[in-house]
């Protein structure tokens, strides 16, 4: 009874409105429109206070910058929000294995079990839900940003998926070596797609903004709200994600960097992890007399001696990844047992760091911040064996039951060497950056405490200078050089000394880094991330040009696809339509006749789809060049030029179409989807 009471009513309030349409109301608006919709009057009232509010922050700057703070913003909550997880799971785990303490077995089991489960969860999951987002994310990122369309690494799902199976992977500890980083910036790059796409809603459609740009911004946003560094990681965004960084971009990279960092460290202080804004790993080098000037020539070879242990990590790298692609039963594994390949690979990485062990030589107890934080300390190691019968932190995990850091140094290095490149092999989100700055920081340990034994037994030097010797300092420039020669890069050397603050050391650093640079990259030698993108024949040129420099300089006439889809200027409404439901591109070719094949121009999609929707009004019939514009193109192709050529034209230009003549006759386009095709098949020729 109530309901039909209610439908009557409705109905008869609904009817004398239709019934009066010319007398508007003040209230008036779309919402109330439509009578199905609930809540019509707040509903409209709300978004109206919406678009006065629009109207207002954009009198104040572009809705593109209200985008980069929040990107800056929720990639820094996002990255404490994974901190906080990682570390209540990290120290289950600890209180855990010291609740077995006593029963050796137990405590095995305990030891090896936590991570291998959650690596086998963390791959599974991946697997399962968005096979996407296994890896890095680093290489896929960088052939997004060169121009090539992979929508499916920007998808929610992905991101959500990555997110979780990251946590699970760094809870396993310092056991399997793996850090965040690159997943990391792969998560910021999908949060900033998504904030692009609100961003294009709620502007005008003319104060529309490239997607690309949101994306490099959201590069430099990921390594600042890992670390709280916004200067490295811009310059990370130039060197490793941008083929061609335009200068239009370092103003939103450094804002909105500089707002994730500061995110990100005040989230730390609020916590109660810091007092106060501060460098993330703390140290407490000399500042009176950092190093002396003829230590120079030590940080030089120390550049030298990362670039070579550079150059071997590399080479097994690609050696193991090409070994993982040709074996039958690894293959198999990491197509359909992914799970079971994570769990067995981190129960033998675990077995082999258990404490009771060979994991009491390599400091296993600690996590891979603890580790860093020890290797930066700058006591010296060896006196303090030497003179001390109790082991003073962070030497005691370093050096237990009175061993040499002689044998406990060394053996770090060369275990862990191999042992980071089986994990590479690990089929689920990780990042590589941090474990080789770790390394190349127990590289550098090594060589200052033995420049400062030498000093010590030498006789030769007073006291002071002995003291001056500084292990701390040539670990930081270890971590940067070794990093930086790995990934080809220099931000590393700005990173060390942001995430330390020592200033003092920035030369020395610097000159480390650059010899380290100059021994890996000669003879053209790929990256680390170049070697993922080969392994994964991503489409991305400036890979492809370190593994075959021939390729890049093949013609572009030799390449080419299929003849594209052209109109001729005499056509009318019938060949418009067939050539409109036939292509999908942006961009129709226009040429003089089908025998003659000169090139006219061409005519936009839009404009064509607008023509059959008029020509439908109208009885009479026109030819193409008196009913539409053609537009003469800016940019012609030779068939002679290379596909490198083609390619800058493209990322530079913004071009989304390039036409191929041969003395004005029209051989076939390049566009982002044919650039795609064709690095595709040159990768399938290394």
């Amino acid at each position: 009874m109530f309901v039909t009471l209610y439908l009557k009513y409705y109905g008869e309030k609904n009817s004398g409105e239709t019934e009066s349409p010319s007398e508007p109301s003040h209230n008036d608006s779309p919402l109330l429109w439509d009578p199905w919709k609930p809540c019509r009057r707040p509903r409209a009232f709300v978004k109206e206070r919406l678009l006065r509010l629009r109207v207002c922050l954009g009198t104040l700057c572009g809705m593109e910058w209200y985008a980069y703070a929040a990107l800056g913003i929720l990639t820094a909550v996002l990255s404490f929000l994974m901190d906080f997880s990682v570390s209540k799971l990290l120290r289950a785990h600890q209180w855990l294995y010291m609740k077995l303490e006593g029963d050796i077995l137990l405590m095995f089991l305990c030891w090896t079990l936590y991570p291998a489960c959650l690596c086998a969860l963390a791959s599974s999951f991946s697997h399962s839900i968005c096979p996407f987002s296994t890896g890095s994310g680093i290489p896929e990122v960088r052939a997004m940003l060169a121009g090539i369309e992979m929508p499916h690494y920007l998808s929610l799902t992905n991101m959500f998926t990555k997110f979780v199976g990251l946590i699970c992977t760094l809870a396993a500890g310092s056991t399997v070596f793996l850090g965040k980083v690159g997943p990391f910036v792969h998560l910021s790059t999908m949060m900033g797609a998504y904030l692009s796409q609100l961003c294009t809603l709620i502007q005008h459609p003319k104060e529309e903004k490239a997607a690309g740009e949101m994306l490099v911004v959201a590069a430099a946003v990921g390594v600042a709200s890992c670390f709280g560094t916004p200067i490295s990681g811009v310059l990370f965004s130039v060197e490793v994600m941008s083929s061609h960084f335009a200068l239009k971009h370092y103003c939103p990279c450094f804002f909105s960097a500089a707002c994730g960092a500061v995110t990100f460290r005040l989230f730390s202080t609020w916590s109660g992890d810091e007092e106060t804004l501060q460098a993330l790993f703390k140290t407490n080098f000399p500042s009176a007399l950092p190093f002396y000037p003829l230590e120079i020539l030590l940080f030089a070879f120390l550049g030298l001696l990362c670039g070579a242990a550079s150059c071997c990590y590399l080479l097994c790298h690609r050696r193991v990844l090409r070994f993982t692609k040709t074996w039958p039963v690894l293959a198999d594994m990491l197509t359909t047992q992914r799970g079971l390949y994570s769990g067995m690979g981190v129960f033998f990485l675990a077995s082999l760091t258990f404490p009771h062990s060979a994991g009491q030589f390599m400091a296993s107890k600690y996590t891979m911040k603890q580790l860093l934080t020890s290797l930066l300390d700058s006591g010296l190691w060896c006196a303090q064996s030497h003179n001390a019968s109790v082991p003073i932190d962070p030497l005691s995990e370093w050096s237990p039951s009175g061993t040499s850091v002689w044998l406990s140094l060394p053996f770090f290095l060369l275990m862990k060497m191999w042992m980071l490149v089986l994990a590479c092999t690990l089929p689920l989100p990780a990042g590589y950056f941090m474990p080789v700055f770790v390394w190349g920081a127990a590289l550098g340990r090594l060589l200052g405490e033995g420049a400062a034994y030498l000093l010590m037994f030498a006789g030769g030097t007073s006291d002071q200078q002995q003291a001056s010797i500084n292990p701390g300092g040539y670990a930081l420039a270890g971590a940067a050089a070794f990093s930086g020669a790995v990934t080809h890069t220099l931000s590393p050397a700005l990173l060390a000394v942001e995430l330390t603050g020592q200033f003092t050391h920035a030369v020395p650093v610097l000159i480390s880094t650059l010899l380290a640079n100059a021994l890996a990259r000669a003879g053209n030698r790929p990256s680390f991330y170049d070697a993922l993108s080969l392994s994964k024949r991503l489409p991305y040129l400036p890979s492809l040009r370190k593994a075959g420099p021939r390729l890049p300089s093949t013609p572009i006439g030799q390449v080419l696809g299929e003849k594209p889809v052209q109109l001729q200027k005499a056509d009318g409404p019938a060949e418009v339509r067939r050539a409109v439901s036939s292509s999908t591109g942006a961009q129709i070719p226009v040429v003089d006749s089908h025998e003659s094949q000169v090139l006219l121009g061409f005519v936009l999609r839009s404009d064509l789809l607008r023509l059959l929707r008029h020509r439908r009004a109208e009885s009479g019939e026109k030819r193409l060049d008196q009913a539409c514009c053609i537009r003469p193109a800016s940019v012609l192709l030779s068939p002679h030029n290379t596909v490198q050529q083609a390619h800058t034209i493209l990322s530079l230009t913004g071009a989304q179409t390039l036409f191929v003549v041969d003395r004005g006759r029209l051989l076939g386009l390049v566009t982002w989807p044919e650039m795609k095709r064709i690095l595709e098949d040159l990768a399938r020729e290394i």
